[in-house]
């Protein structure tokens, strides 16, 4: 009886695992550098946003604190005087520009009611990029202590 010697490994037909060739790497090199510098924008835009909604909350607290002044002075005070101001306020680093606009309230007889519409404006000045520099307004309804006819419309 003759034994065959024969290699005990099997033989494993090469064809079919040829793996990636080189122009295959460098292509999918190519789509993932896309991929990933799309991902890198949008982390950036992200984070610009971020620092927008910090602004604008900022700003928020700029315009409470000033209505709070506004709120705490007595109806016929200076301060309330009909017209428009512009100043500009420093909070957190930042500045801020408020634009304060007092009117007076009328019936629809033209007579006054007695109240003075306050409305603020407060708009980040720098910091942040332009485009997400969104203004925060305020308004409220300010009447003294006479009495009379105090219908809001």
């Amino acid at each position: 009886m003759k034994t065959n010697r024969t290699n005990k490994t099997p033989r494993h037909d090469k064809q079919g695992e040829r793996g990636f060739t080189l122009v295959e790497t460098c292509i999918s090199m190519v789509v993932m550098m896309i991929a990933g510098l799309a991902i890198s924008s949008l982390f950036v835009f992200s984070l610009q946003n971020n620092v927008g909604g910090g602004d604008r909350a900022l700003a928020m607290a700029v315009a409470q604190q000033q209505l709070e002044q506004l709120r705490s002075v007595a109806y016929d005070d200076t301060t309330l005087t009909v017209g428009t101001s512009t100043s500009t306020v420093t909070s957190g680093g930042r500045d801020y520009s408020v634009v304060k606009t007092i009117a007076l309230e009328t019936n629809d007889d033209t007579s006054s009611k007695q109240l003075k519409k306050i409305t603020l404006v407060v708009t980040p000045t720098d910091g942040a990029p332009a485009w997400t520099r969104s203004s925060v307004t305020l308004a409220t309804l300010r009447s003294s202590l006479a009495s009379g006819v105090y219908a809001v419309q």
